[in-house]
């Protein structure tokens, strides 16, 4: 993480014995003299709206700060060998990441205030940007790259470093390197031990006989998620069967992995798989306010330059539309709802399974 602790750990200390004043705290001294509108230079036509875009991409970037700020720890604590899923730390690690989502919700909302300037206002300073883009904010491609996104993945991949300085492109490297959220997600899942302790499983009834390499459960959930589907969800089941039985390269989460979290989704009503589900539940909400917002945005530069290309050299809107279509970090977790079943149809678990979930004493 020493790529983040560079850039957002603020190298200078102030007396422990000072008093502190809101001004001063805060560096507003700094911060309000941080707009310099280019048009307002000789010798432009000062363009009235170009304060306001400096101020909402200003603020965008300290958003990004702090979610990564948030990210960051929770990455820490999902970097330990064991944790207790009922625990102050899974608590904190479900609260930061809500935090996100709720900070996300602000991002996607700005883009309110972003639209009360129309394409001529736009049009008053826009050339005076070139070649400075969005594109160019190194602080949300590292973002991407800690929860999950993998250089593969990218939309355009050819481009999204190109016009970094050299200083941007080695921090986004680095995070390309560091174990993301995602990875993190998938070692604590494989950790589960809803199936390694056969005692667990000893009264287990089975209502299907078929018996091959599968945990008992699994046997028994493959049949019922077969009676439950229509013929036209017959595709279901050897997807099923490849996601759950075998592991594949391709994807993130490992078969353990998603086994772990399909039964955790399924039984989240028990006290110990709560907070489990609440982090899976988080980093899907996540993907969709990620999504939301890319949206947002590829939707008002459509409004606002329509078909012309980015100040940074990109398509444009083209570019934001195959990044939102393809940029899903955590589509695996979504995916794994096409195997849920209703709750009255789902495998009743043993007592002793149940006693380890926390219902029975």
């Amino acid at each position: 993480m020493e790529f983040l602790v560079k850039s957002y750990v603020c190298p200078k200390r102030r007396p422990m014995n000072k008093p502190q004043y809101y001004a001063d705290y805060l560096e507003l001294d700094k911060i309000l003299d941080a707009q310099h509108p280019v048009s307002f230079n000789e010798p432009y036509e000062p363009a009235h709206d170009e304060m306001l875009f400096i101020i909402i991409h200003q603020a965008y970037e300290l958003w990004f700060k702090q979610i990564a700020h948030e990210a960051e720890s929770v990455i820490a604590i999902m970097q330990q060998d064991a944790m207790n899923d009922n625990s102050p730390q899974m608590q904190t690690v479900v609260h930061r990441m809500n935090r996100i989502n709720t900070i996300m919700k602000v991002l996607v909302n700005q883009m309110d205030i972003m639209e009360t300037m129309t394409s001529m206002d736009f049009l008053d300073f826009r050339d005076l940007l070139r070649p400075a883009s969005g594109f160019q904010s190194w602080q949300f491609k590292v973002l991407e790259a800690r929860l999950g996104l993998q250089y593969s993945q990218r939309h355009g991949q050819e481009y999204y470093t190109s016009i970094l300085r050299p200083q941007y492109v080695e921090m986004v490297k680095k995070a390309e390197q560091e174990p993301s959220l995602l990875q993190l997600m998938n070692k604590w899942l494989e950790r589960m031990p809803f199936f390694s302790n056969d005692a667990l499983w000893k009264n287990f009834e089975l209502s299907n006989p078929e018996q091959n390499e599968l945990h008992s459960f699994w046997i028994e959930y493959r049949y019922r998620l077969q009676q439950s589907l229509s013929e036209a969800e017959a595709h279901t089941l050897p997807a099923f069967d490849k996601i759950f039985s075998s592991d594949d390269e391709t994807r993130m989460l490992s078969s353990a992995a998603c086994r772990s979290a399909l039964f955790i989704m399924l039984y989240r009503g028990y006290p110990i798989l709560q907070q489990p589900f609440q982090l899976i539940n988080a980093v899907l909400e996540l993907d969709e306010q990620l999504s939301t917002w890319r949206y947002r945005h590829m939707n008002m530069v459509h409004r606002m330059i329509g078909q012309r290309i980015g100040t940074g050299g990109s398509s444009g809107k083209d570019y934001l539309k195959g990044a939102a279509d393809k940029h899903y970090i955590f589509k695996e977790f979504a995916q794994l709802t096409s195997f849920l079943i209703e709750r009255r149809k789902l495998p009743k678990l043993s007592v002793e399974m149940e006693r380890k979930l926390g219902f029975v004493i």
